[in-house]
């Protein structure tokens, strides 16, 4: 959005119209002489601007905003809120989001893009196929995370609808409503595997419950005070994320236990990608690639990643969870003889 200023022929707007400007159309790389931007405020705003006072105007600038005018072959400017590498990573992690819809993804790549100045623009072409990625049906996540967050800040209880994907009558994927208003104590927003959770309470439990924003609808913030984290288990000492998400993989329900797998060498660098660096190595064979293991996680989530991992990794204990996942490695085989 360009700004025109209501009285272009005070001199004072001068200074405005350099360094929007130079903002727009130079960076460490790209120069403007003192013609080239009298030039271009010319063109751009009709103003035409007296080339002895543009020296004298950047150094106002630079008493005002500390030296973010350089003058080397020409003059850039060098105070960009984000540099081209923060601002496309910004970009890929709102194209790669699976809990903003297209249209929502595609309006925030725009608003980011324009940060970005002349040069940087032609830079982000790949933006087109965030229509492409598989994303949520739900056009108002935003409007959600911001009504769970003043919430959070408020210490209060909230109402909302949840949905699941169902097939409609034509055959075709739709969010369908579950049929039942959820109460629940928020404490934290939380992003796993590419999707956005909200981490909370459930009225009638005494544990952790999560929640897919992407589902979530509806939003009422209660008068009601959210349950303290003290009285939630697994919150008892507060919320320490990293170890958090490192034991809930999945973002399954329930408490957590210790496992030991027994697995590859190979294998390390993968698993410490899903359970952090808390690994703790238990025993490792100098004749093979043999290596054991043991990690804390979310029981249902371990006996899931198992199954996805049964190619490399095996649970050794609890013996409990090893019989469980037997079974469904039966049941698995039932289906493919």
């Amino acid at each position: 959005m360009k700004i025109y200023p209501t009285n272009s022929s005070d001199k004072k707007v001068w200074n405005f119209l350099i360094m929007d400007t130079l903002m727009r159309h130079t960076d460490v790389e790209h120069h403007l002489l003192q013609q080239e931007i009298i030039d271009h405020i010319k063109h751009e705003y009709g103003i035409e601007i007296d080339r002895r006072t543009i020296s004298s105007h950047i150094a106002s600038l630079n008493d005002l905003f500390g030296d973010v005018i350089v003058k080397e072959k020409g003059y850039y400017f060098d105070g960009a809120d984000f540099d081209e590498a923060e601002l496309r990573l910004l970009i890929d992690s709102v194209l790669f989001s699976k809990t903003l819809s297209a249209h929502t993804a595609q309006v925030l790549i725009r608003k980011l893009t324009a940060l970005g100045n002349d040069y940087f623009k032609p830079k982000v072409s790949h933006v087109s196929s965030a229509a492409e990625i598989q994303r949520t049906g739900n056009p108002s996540v935003l409007y959600t995370v911001n009504n769970i967050n003043d919430a959070i800040d408020l210490d209060k209880k909230i109402s909302f609808r949840y949905q699941k994907y169902g097939v409609d009558f034509d055959g075709k994927l739709k969010l369908q409503d579950r049929g039942r208003e959820y109460i629940v104590s928020p404490y934290q927003m939380v992003a796993s595997n590419g999707k956005y959770y909200l981490l909370a309470n459930t009225e009638q439990f005494d544990d952790v419950s999560y929640y897919r924003i992407d589902k979530i609808r509806n939003v009422t913030i209660l008068d009601e005070h959210r349950r303290t984290q003290k009285d939630v288990k697994g919150l008892e000492n507060g919320i320490n994320l990293p170890k958090h998400m490192a034991e809930n993989i999945y973002m399954f329900c329930g408490g957590s236990i210790p496992v030991q797998l027994k697995t590859t060498k190979s294998m390390i660098d993968s698993i410490v990608d899903w359970f952090g660096n808390d690994i703790r190595i238990i025993k490792i064979s100098e004749d093979s690639d043999e290596v054991e293991i043991k990690v804390m996680c979310n029981r249902n989530a371990i006996h899931y990643w198992a199954l996805q991992y049964g190619l490399f990794v095996e649970v050794q204990k609890p013996e409990s969870l090893r019989q469980e996942i037997k079974e469904s490695i039966e049941k698995m085989q039932k289906r493919y003889l």
